[in-house]
């Protein structure tokens, strides 16, 4: 698996808003958005501690 640091995706999303898409770009809106929700996640994973991550297995 290749996945983005949350730097990566940060710019990514940030590219995706300045090229300005339209809603008539169905593919460009789409990967906008998983690139916004990856971002997201990225960063709930980035923020969490080592016994968060613990207590939520248990």
């Amino acid at each position: 698996m290749n996945d983005f640091t949350l730097d990566e995706l940060t710019v990514l999303v940030d590219l995706c808003f300045r090229a300005g898409i339209n809603t008539d770009e169905v593919l460009a809106v789409e990967l906008q958005s998983r690139l916004q929700i990856a971002k997201a996640e990225r960063q709930e994973l980035e923020s969490l501690d080592f016994e968060d991550c613990l207590s939520c297995k248990l």
